[in-house]
């Protein structure tokens, strides 16, 4: 009995210690408990909604290796968004990137020579492309802000418009990226892309459509947490975020550092447009993000500054997405009950914030 009690109390010594822990926990707890309230009031059995999310989220082989496919992207823009936050840099420009990343890996896959090339190359080329794209579209928020000051909060906001419409305008255009017209109706897209700028799948199975950019995004994971962390860039990047007027008479480069994690961030939300087109859609459509910007702005958000948090929540909204798709398809819960569940998750997330930084003000 002592040894129980002996780690009951470690347990909740530990979770006392660690509140951003709690406040995301009880902030999904209590999102998904008024999703399934709105489930009972639009008349749908709960147990019936349950079973087709449980079904599109982790049925069977292939809706597992489909919600880790999303949970990728979403754990990329994520990362880019706790690297930003390290600096005390918001991006929420992630769609925009996600959008620029797409445009370019279609551009460089179609037209940019890259099937002739030989393996790995000619998909990797497709990525690089999208990855600088991204993070030049990310680093013209941090120039702004570096240099004249603009919030990036704005900027990186505004940019994501800008470069959904270019979205838009790239496959409604045939000079650009639409394919081409025929005597019979096409859809405004691109051409597939080649088999050879695809992402290969980790298995031969054709029902675990699980794809190479699983290992990417765990490496990427790991190179970025151990920088965050361990590193005297991390180090410098927490003291520009905590005090950059002290940061600045240290002798620290504050305009530099600002583009460069603002690049960063863009170029992670870019290669998310490349894991999309190359791993999973195939050609560029007028809705080719799909969210997944604002749903990796979540994902940032609900970790917390960690890493290790933003791979936990991306596959959490990752699943959410693949059940709240069947959920609508076998039950009828139309699938924006999943964006209502991330929205409330925001809110809790923000007032949570709130109550602590008053709770903190009120403590000095």
């Amino acid at each position: 009995m002592n040894t129980v009690g002996l780690r009951l109390s470690s347990l909740g010594t530990m979770l006392v210690a660690r509140p951003a822990f709690l406040i995301s926990v009880a902030a999904v707890g209590l999102a998904t408990l008024f999703g399934m309230l709105l489930v009972v009031g639009m008349g749908v059995s709960v147990p019936k909604a349950l079973l087709a999310f449980a079904d599109g989220a982790w049925g069977s082989p292939y809706a597992i290796a489909a919600s880790i496919n999303r949970a990728l992207a979403l754990a990329l823009v994520g990362i880019g968004f706790v690297i930003a936050q390290r600096a005390n840099l918001t991006n929420v420009g992630g769609e925009g990137q996600i959008a620029l990343g797409g445009i370019a890996a279609t551009a460089i896959a179609l037209y940019g020579g890259a099937s002739q090339l030989p393996l790995p190359l000619s998909f990797v080329y497709p990525m690089l492309a999208a990855m600088l794209a991204g993070g030049l579209w990310g680093a013209i928020a941090g120039v702004l802000k570096a240099k004249v000051g603009t919030n990036e909060v704005i900027s990186t906001l505004l940019l994501s418009f800008i470069a959904v419409w270019m979205l838009y305008g790239a496959v409604q255009s045939e000079a650009l990226l639409r394919q081409p017209m025929s005597n019979t109706a096409t859809l405004p897209e691109s051409l597939e892309i080649p088999d050879a700028t695809k992402l290969p799948l980790l298995s031969t199975q054709a029902d675990t459509p699980l794809h190479i950019g699983l290992p990417l995004a765990v490496l990427i994971a790991i190179v970025v947490a151990i920088a965050l962390d361990k590193t005297v860039w991390g180090l410098r990047l927490r003291v520009i975020g905590l005090n950059a007027v002290a940061a600045r008479r240290a002798g620290m480069r504050i305009a530099p550092a600002i583009v460069l994690v603002l690049f960063l961030a863009g170029a992670l939300g870019g290669l998310a447009g490349a894991f999309m087109l190359q791993g999973d859609q195939g050609s560029l459509k007028a809705r080719f993000s799909s969210g997944y910007g604002f749903d990796g702005l979540v994902v940032g958000l609900l970790a917390r500054g960690s890493v290790a948090g933003v791979v936990a929540a991306a596959l959490l909204f990752g699943f959410l997405r693949s059940g709240g798709i069947n959920m609508e398809l076998e039950a009828g819960v139309p699938s924006a009950l999943v964006l209502v569940i991330q929205g409330l998750i925001i809110l809790l997330l923000a007032g949570a914030a709130f109550w602590i930084e008053s709770r903190k003000g009120s403590a000095r």
